[in-house]
């Protein structure tokens, strides 16, 4: 069995790498005009939109992040359970 990410990046949830309840902020985009014509012909909320864009863009970047960071420890620990098997292995039924 490999390990390949856990499921926490600095202590942070990846369920929601960032205050869902955080009050909402006003900004300024530019967007291909196109684009944004289109969206809005068809109703599209683009707020809720590219909250949901960005919030999986974080979530990539912090797991890209993490796996970078714990690469070796990873590797380490596959290639000891490699070596020596899983203490759980004695506990499995074929």
């Amino acid at each position: 069995m490999r390990t390949l990410y856990a499921h926490y990046y600095e202590g942070v949830s990846m369920q929601h790498i960032y205050d869902v309840d955080a009050p909402k902020k006003a900004t300024n985009l530019s967007v291909n005009s196109d684009l944004l014509r289109k969206a809005r012909g068809l109703k599209i909320n683009l707020s809720a939109t590219l909250e949901q864009a960005l919030a999986l863009q974080l979530k990539s970047t912090a797991r890209d992040a993490w796996l970078k960071e714990n690469k070796n420890a990873i590797e380490a620990l596959n290639d000891l359970a490699n070596k020596n098997g899983l203490f759980s292995d004695s506990y499995r039924e074929l």
